[in-house]
């Protein structure tokens, strides 16, 4: 059974970084590309980022190139998003999942204000 589950959110203000994480398990990690999507406050999921499983080409949505960073550790089974230079407009719920699959975990809240 896939597992993911998110960790890393809070709160912090204009300008600040986060580190979120994403623990996986129940598959083998190292093979699949993987993705960060996030949902704000009474919108849609948005794609965010996706990376390869070995760790090459990340890709990101114009709003957060420059600002994200994705990474991957496969001895770890962990997937990593360095959130920098936050602004109110990244507040949401952050989660990750498998590309072309909807995520299953319970997503870790960031929220960014004054």
């Amino acid at each position: 059974e896939v597992q993911l589950v998110e960790s890393g959110g809070g709160f912090v203000q204009p300008g600040g970084s986060l580190r979120l994480s994403c623990k996986a398990s129940g598959f083998a990690f190292s093979n699949y590309a993987m993705k960060w999507v996030r949902q704000a406050p009474g919108k849609g999921l948005e794609w965010v980022s996706s990376i390869n499983g070995d760790g090459a080409s990340p890709s990101y949505a114009v709003s957060v190139r420059g600002r994200f960073t994705i990474s991957r550790d496969n001895a770890e089974n962990t997937l990593f998003f360095q959130l920098n230079s936050l602004t109110t407009a990244d507040t949401g719920v952050y989660y990750c999942a498998i590309p072309g699959t909807s995520p299953t975990g319970q997503g870790t809240q960031v929220t960014v204000s004054v």
